[in-house]
Protein backbone atom coordinates (compact mmCIF):
# COMPACT_ATOMS: atom_id res chain seq x y z
CA UNK A 1 0.00 0.00 0.00
CA UNK A 2 1.17 3.56 -0.53
CA UNK A 3 0.45 6.43 1.23
CA UNK A 4 3.06 6.38 4.47
CA UNK A 5 2.55 2.48 5.18
CA UNK A 6 5.40 0.02 4.39
CA UNK A 7 6.73 -3.66 5.51
CA UNK A 8 8.26 -3.72 9.25
CA UNK A 9 11.14 -6.18 10.06
CA UNK A 10 13.10 -3.38 12.11
CA UNK A 11 14.48 -3.26 15.65
CA UNK A 12 12.63 -0.54 18.46
CA UNK A 13 13.67 1.67 20.83
CA UNK A 14 13.88 -1.24 23.67
CA UNK A 15 15.94 -3.60 21.28
CA UNK A 16 18.40 -1.02 21.26
CA UNK A 17 18.70 -1.22 24.69
CA UNK A 18 19.20 -5.30 24.81
CA UNK A 19 15.73 -6.19 25.91
CA UNK A 20 12.93 -6.18 23.79
CA UNK A 21 9.03 -6.79 24.08
CA UNK A 22 6.57 -9.77 23.29
CA UNK A 23 4.97 -7.03 20.66
CA UNK A 24 8.73 -6.38 19.25
CA UNK A 25 9.66 -9.62 19.22
CA UNK A 26 6.23 -10.73 17.32
CA UNK A 27 6.67 -7.82 15.10
CA UNK A 28 10.75 -9.41 14.30
CA UNK A 29 9.36 -12.68 13.64
CA UNK A 30 6.62 -11.42 11.42
CA UNK A 31 3.97 -13.38 13.70
CA UNK A 32 0.63 -12.31 15.30
CA UNK A 33 0.69 -10.60 18.98
CA UNK A 34 -1.83 -13.79 19.33
CA UNK A 35 0.45 -16.17 18.29
CA UNK A 36 3.66 -14.67 20.39
CA UNK A 37 1.57 -14.89 23.69
CA UNK A 38 -0.50 -18.54 22.70
CA UNK A 39 3.10 -19.87 22.42
CA UNK A 40 4.31 -18.98 25.45
CA UNK A 41 7.00 -16.14 24.41
CA UNK A 42 8.04 -13.73 27.69
CA UNK A 43 6.58 -10.55 28.18
CA UNK A 44 10.15 -9.42 27.90
CA UNK A 45 13.56 -11.00 26.59
CA UNK A 46 17.01 -10.26 25.84
CA UNK A 47 18.49 -9.81 22.35
CA UNK A 48 20.33 -12.79 23.40
CA UNK A 49 17.03 -14.92 24.27
CA UNK A 50 15.89 -13.33 20.54
CA UNK A 51 18.68 -14.28 18.88
CA UNK A 52 18.47 -18.48 19.78
CA UNK A 53 14.96 -18.36 19.28
CA UNK A 54 15.34 -17.50 15.31
CA UNK A 55 18.66 -19.53 15.53
CA UNK A 56 16.98 -22.44 16.44
CA UNK A 57 13.03 -21.64 15.64
CA UNK A 58 10.67 -24.26 17.66
CA UNK A 59 8.17 -26.38 15.48
CA UNK A 60 4.98 -23.92 15.69
CA UNK A 61 7.34 -20.97 14.50
CA UNK A 62 8.96 -23.40 11.56
CA UNK A 63 4.92 -24.20 10.78
CA UNK A 64 3.99 -20.82 10.60
CA UNK A 65 6.41 -19.50 8.04
CA UNK A 66 5.69 -22.79 5.59
CA UNK A 67 2.54 -21.46 5.84
CA UNK A 68 2.95 -17.59 4.46
CA UNK A 69 0.30 -16.57 2.03
CA UNK A 70 2.64 -13.80 1.04
CA UNK A 71 0.16 -11.21 3.01
CA UNK A 72 2.04 -8.99 5.48
CA UNK A 73 1.67 -9.66 9.17
CA UNK A 74 2.66 -6.11 10.33
CA UNK A 75 3.08 -2.72 8.58
CA UNK A 76 4.64 0.35 9.63
CA UNK A 77 1.75 3.49 9.06
CA UNK A 78 3.93 6.65 8.86
CA UNK A 79 1.71 10.23 8.68
CA UNK A 80 2.74 11.89 4.82
CA UNK A 81 3.20 14.85 7.55
CA UNK A 82 5.11 14.77 10.49
CA UNK A 83 6.57 11.09 10.02
CA UNK A 84 4.81 10.03 13.29
CA UNK A 85 5.00 5.80 12.89
CA UNK A 86 3.10 3.18 14.36
CA UNK A 87 2.94 -0.59 13.77
CA UNK A 88 -0.15 -2.06 12.98
CA UNK A 89 -1.73 -5.02 11.48
CA UNK A 90 -3.05 -4.58 7.87
CA UNK A 91 -6.62 -5.13 7.55
CA UNK A 92 -8.33 -6.50 4.32
CA UNK A 93 -10.48 -3.23 4.55
CA UNK A 94 -8.00 -1.16 4.10
CA UNK A 95 -8.07 0.43 0.51
CA UNK A 96 -5.10 1.66 -1.06
CA UNK A 97 -3.86 5.21 0.61
CA UNK A 98 -3.15 8.21 -1.34
CA UNK A 99 -2.11 9.80 1.99
CA UNK A 100 -1.65 8.63 5.10
CA UNK A 101 -1.86 11.19 8.31
CA UNK A 102 -1.86 11.13 12.35
CA UNK A 103 -5.06 12.25 14.14
CA UNK A 104 -2.91 15.59 14.72
CA UNK A 105 -2.69 16.98 11.64
CA UNK A 106 -5.69 18.57 8.86
CA UNK A 107 -6.79 17.42 5.60
CA UNK A 108 -6.06 21.00 4.21
CA UNK A 109 -2.74 20.07 5.17
CA UNK A 110 -2.13 17.91 2.31
CA UNK A 111 -2.11 18.67 -1.26
CA UNK A 112 -5.48 18.56 -3.06
CA UNK A 113 -6.96 16.09 -4.97
CA UNK A 114 -5.91 15.61 -8.59
CA UNK A 115 -8.98 16.90 -11.02
CA UNK A 116 -11.63 14.87 -10.94
CA UNK A 117 -10.98 12.84 -8.47
CA UNK A 118 -13.01 12.20 -5.56
CA UNK A 119 -11.25 12.11 -2.03
CA UNK A 120 -12.55 10.36 1.18
CA UNK A 121 -10.90 9.54 4.67
CA UNK A 122 -11.17 6.19 6.46
CA UNK A 123 -11.01 6.71 9.94
CA UNK A 124 -9.90 3.58 12.44
CA UNK A 125 -5.94 3.10 10.53
CA UNK A 126 -3.79 1.76 13.78
CA UNK A 127 -4.91 3.64 16.65
CA UNK A 128 -4.68 6.91 15.35
CA UNK A 129 -4.14 7.59 11.95
CA UNK A 130 -6.39 8.21 8.81
CA UNK A 131 -6.46 7.44 5.26
CA UNK A 132 -6.58 9.58 2.70
CA UNK A 133 -8.04 7.97 -0.91
CA UNK A 134 -8.14 10.04 -4.14
CA UNK A 135 -10.46 7.82 -6.19
CA UNK A 136 -12.19 8.42 -9.25
CA UNK A 137 -16.45 9.19 -8.64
Amino acid sequence: MAGGIRSLRTPGRLGELGVITRREAALRLDIPLEMATRHDIPTRMTEREFGELEAEPPPWLLQSRANRTGKLVWVQLRCDICGFTEAARPKKWWPEFTYLTCDFHRADEIPQPAPGLYRREVEGIGTRFIGVVDEKP
